[in-house]
C-alpha cells in the first residue's frame, strides 16, 4: 500500500562539523553502513519500492553510493570478494527507484517535504529522519504501516522523553485508544517542559495522506523563518484524525554526537566478527 517513501536530507549537519564539510552527515558510517543505509533498508523491506531524497547539490556522495558501481563489484569478483561485493551493490535495491530533489534554501522540514509533493502525487507515503536509527523485531515502519491500513489516517511514531530534553522535539497530546494506538488531539512544536501536553514525542517515521501537503502550503514560516511539519499536522487535526503510536523497540538518536556513539558502540558489540575485540577496548578504556 505505501509504496513511496520521502527523506529529508539536505540539513548542514553543523553538530557533525568539521567531518560533515565534505562528507554529508546521513553518510557518516555506524560501523561500516551510512547511517542513511539503515533508514532505506527499513524502507525497501516494508515493500517501498520509491525513494525520493530531498537533498542539496553539494550532497552529490549520496547518490553515488545508491549507484550501481560495476566496476568496484567487478574487482571484487576477481579478487574473490563475492560477499564483499554483494554488500556494495545490495540487491534488495535493484528494483528500487531513487530520486534527487534539490531543496536550494533550508526552509525547514516542513519545506524539504513540500518539495517531494510532484513526485508523491495523491498517494500515501512515509517520511523518514535518517538521523533517528529504529532496531526491533518489528521495523518502525512497518508498526505505522499496520495502524494506516487499519484506520486510513495519517500516523507518526511517538516515544516517551524526559522533562529535560522535552523541549527539543515535537510533543503530542494523545488521546489513549489502547496501549499503544492513541489519536492525537494537539501537537506542539517545542515546547518548554512546562508547556508540553504530555511526555511522548514524536521520532522519525510518519505515514501521511497526500493531504497534509495542502497544509503544509498554508503553514507559516515561524520565527527562524522554517516551515514546522509539526504546525502543518496541527492544522491538518481539523480535517483528518492522526493517530500517534508508541514505537516498540530501540531507538539512537544519531542527529547527535551523543546518539551516533551510542549506535555506534552497541552495534558494535552486536558484531560477531569484531565484538570480542570491542569489549576489550572498552574495559581498557575504562
Amino acid at each position: 500500500m505505501i509504496k513511496k517513501a520521502v527523506l529529508p536530507v539536505a540539513g548542514l549537519g553543523t553538530r557533525f562539523l568539521p567531518a560533515s564539510k565534505a562528507i554529508p552527515k546521513e553518510m557518516l558510517p555506524i560501523i561500516d553502513k551510512p547511517l542513511l543505509q539503515y533508514a532505506v533498508e527499513e524502507a525497501v523491506r516494508e515493500g517501498i519500492n520509491e525513494i525520493i531524497f530531498v537533498t542539496s547539490p553539494e550532497k552529490f556522495s549520496i547518490k553515488n553510493h545508491f549507484k550501481k558501481n560495476k566496476k568496484i563489484e567487478s574487482t571484487l569478483i576477481k579478487s574473490g570478494k563475492q560477499e564483499i561485493a554483494e554488500k556494495i551493490n545490495n540487491k534488495i535495491f535493484s528494483k528500487v527507484k531513487f530520486y534527487y530533489i534539490n531543496q536550494e534554501n533550508q526552509n525547514g522540514l516542513g519545506d524539504a517535504i513540500l518539495h517531494a509533493e510532484s513526485i508523491v502525487g495523491k498517494n500515501p507515503f512515509a517520511v523518514m529522519l535518517p538521523d533517528d536509527l529504529f532496531f526491533s523485531e518489528k521495523s518502525c515502519l512497518q508498526q505505522l504501516i499496520e495502524i494506516f491500513s487499519e484506520k486510513k489516517s495519517s500516523v507518526i511514531a511517538v516515544n516517551q522523553i524526559d522533562k529535560e530534553n522535552i523541549h527539543k522535539y515535537g510533543v503530542i497530546k494523545p488521546d489513549k485508544i489502547s496501549e499503544r494506538i492513541m489519536k492525537v488531539d494537539d501537537i506542539i512544536e517545542k515546547p518548554n517542559a512546562d508547556e508540553a501536553p504530555s511526555d511522548l514525542a514524536v521520532c522519525g517515521r510518519y505515514i501521511f495522506n497526500p493531504l497534509i501537503f495542502e497544509h503544509l502550503k498554508s503553514t507559516k514560516p515561524d520565527k527562524s523563518g522554517e516551515i514546522q511539519l509539526t504546525d502543518a499536522i496541527k492544522s491538518m487535526l481539523i480535517d483528518e484524525e492522526v493517530f500517534g503510536t508508541i514505537y516498540d523497540g530501540e531507538k539512537f538518536d544519531c542527529g547527535s554526537k551523543e546518539g551516533f556513539v551510542h549506535a555506534t558502540i552497541a552495534l558494535a558489540l552486536r558484531d560477531d566478527s569484531i565484538n570480542e575485540s570491542v569489549k576489550k577496548i572498552i574495559k581498557d578504556i575504562v
